[in-house]
């Protein structure tokens, strides 16, 4: 995994921080295909000692991933939609 480059971010308490994109990487969400691109890194504070990754639209699309907002999970995409 190489270092690509840095990119100033901004949260949500308008703080400005440092990000480091990283890539490419294998990514695989447990029960889903494994793909592979580029991740974010930035310095946080872990909460109760462990760290929650936050995955993106891009991401879960790569990977035939849906999310079911009534049941709280993700479940997998058959086909992928070409339109």
């Amino acid at each position: 995994m190489d270092e690509i480059t840095t990119v100033p971010l901004e949260t949500a308490t308008q703080e400005t921080v440092e990000g480091k994109i990283c890539g490419p990487v294998r990514i695989q969400i447990e029960g889903f295909r494994p793909i592979y691109n580029e991740v974010l890194f930035i310095d946080m504070k872990p909460e109760s000692g462990e760290y929650e990754p936050l995955i993106g639209y891009v991401i879960l699309e790569q990977s035939q991933i849906a999310v079911d907002m009534l049941g709280h999970r993700l479940i997998p995409v058959k086909r992928m939609d070409l339109k």
